[in-house]
This record gives C-alpha cells, sequence and structure tokens, in this order.
C-alpha cells in the first residue's frame, strides 16, 4: 500500500549561495555528517547536496507533514549504495514513525536543477 507520495525540484545555485553565504551552519542544520563528508569530496558539491535537500523536502511531503511534528531535516539522509543508486535512511522519531515502511527514491538532474521522488510503501501506521 502506498502511504504517501512526495516529489521536490530545487535549483543548484540556490544551495550554492545558501552554502556561500551561511556556511557550515547552513549545512549542519540539514545534513547529516556523513551526507557532509560525501558531498563535500564530490567535484560539484552543490549538486549533491541540492539533490539531498531535494530528497529530504520529498520526504516531508510524502509524510504529509511537511516541516511540522516530528520531522527534522537531519532525520533524513540520502546514502548511495554501492551501484550508486540512492537510499534514504530515516533517524529519530521518524525511524518509529515509519518502522515496516519502504521509502524509495528517485533523483534526477540537468546542470540547473535536481529533482527528487519519494514513495512511501507499507502497511497503514
Amino acid at each position: 500500500m502506498i502511504r504517501g507520495i512526495g516529489v521536490d525540484t530545487i535549483e543548484i545555485n540556490r544551495i550554492r549561495e545558501n552554502i556561500e553565504t551561511l556556511g557550515t551552519r547552513f549545512l549542519e542544520k540539514v545534513f547529516t555528517d556523513s551526507e557532509i563528508a560525501y558531498c563535500s569530496a564530490k567535484a560539484n558539491s552543490a549538486q549533491h547536496f541540492a539533490a539531498r535537500f531535494a530528497a529530504k523536502e520529498a520526504v516531508s511531503k510524502a509524510l504529509s507533514t511537511g516541516w511540522a511534528g516530528e520531522f527534522r531535516w537531519r532525520d533524513v539522509e540520502l546514502t548511495n549504495d554501492p551501484s550508486g543508486q540512492p537510499r534514504i535512511s530515516v533517524h529519530g522519531p521518524l525511524r518509529e514513525k515509519l518502522a515496516g515502511a519502504s521509502v524509495l527514491v528517485s533523483i534526477s538532474h540537468s546542470h540547473s536543477d535536481v529533482v527528487a521522488m519519494v514513495i512511501i510503501e507499507g502497511d497503514a501506521p
């Protein structure tokens, strides 16, 4: 059963500007330590940060909570499996809320934008 669907798109330059303007304050508020390390090691780090930002936004939309309630930026983490496929991990209160559910994610980008789609599958909570 599909519990929620969310999609988000973001301009890569918007994330780049936030990083340049707010620096580590922005990064540490939104991204996990692992995400920061992964993205910072990439040649086009802003593109990778933007993908993670869009995925987190898509999760919030799939949950139908937006930024209210138990949703916190760092409780949603985007990683890649060995083949490069993106995966969502949840932490904190979201882990319990989504126990037994699958969180599926797909990401695509152009030179200027990133889009992420999330589907949450599983029995109703």
